[in-house]
């Protein structure tokens, strides 16, 4: 689940791989191994990506169908 939502997220801010790649200092084949699901993030790099789309982890895991947002202290915006 997370290789797709990754997906989702990324291309709705217009991101290719390669762009969103360099934000995290990451390579593009490691995106598309994430987005397709051969390997998964590290717990670390998964925060910094809910964190970058401003999306709680739960919504990443797939544990929700909700991108609840949060604001810059990490608190749940209701």
């Amino acid at each position: 689940m997370v290789g797709e939502r990754l997906a989702e997220l990324r291309k709705d801010r217009g991101l290719s791989q390669q762009e969103f790649a360099e934000i995290f200092g990451l390579s593009a084949s490691t995106i598309s191994s994430y987005e397709r699901e051969i390997n998964e993030p590290d717990d670390n790099t998964k925060i910094k990506f809910a964190q970058y789309f401003n999306i709680s982890l739960d919504y990443l895991l797939g544990a929700t169908n909700k991108e609840i947002a949060l604001n810059q202290n990490n608190v749940l915006i209701l």
